[in-house]
């Protein structure tokens, strides 16, 4: 009887920590995305400078998140996002509008890709 209580508080804790690392995951996210979404409407007025500002937000919020996304994220995603936020401070720094509007949908898409694809849910475990 013990063996199934303690079974229990342990599968408990894990899957507490589950539902908290994602609820975590989705608000950084959604703070990500929303900087991206600013950046965007920016470069669509031709507001370089502004928008150059908030793709430094961008970056800065991305730092403060990355310590903790590394240890629940595969590797290869966290780098595939460094990539990419590289590549859209540089088209926006060179104010190419196509590529930089191009870069941000493509990083808004693997960072709101994130929480969904980490998320505690039947499909994910199975």
């Amino acid at each position: 009887m013990r063996q199934v209580v303690v079974s229990l508080i342990i599968l408990g804790l894990i899957g507490g920590l589950g539902v908290w690392s994602n609820k975590l995951l989705q608000e950084s996210a959604q703070n990500l995305v929303s900087l991206i979404d600013k950046a965007v409407v920016e470069i669509k007025a031709d507001r370089w400078e502004e928008a150059e500002n908030h793709i430094r937000e961008l970056e800065e919020a991305w730092n403060r998140h990355v310590d903790w996304w590394s240890i629940i994220l595969n590797h290869q995603e966290i780098d595939n996002i460094e990539f990419s936020l590289a590549r859209c401070l540089e088209y926006v720094a060179s104010r190419d509008k196509t590529l930089s509007l191009g870069q941000l949908s493509e990083l808004r898409i693997m960072v709101e890709h994130i929480p969904d694809k980490e998320a505690v849910t039947w499909k994910n475990i199975l």
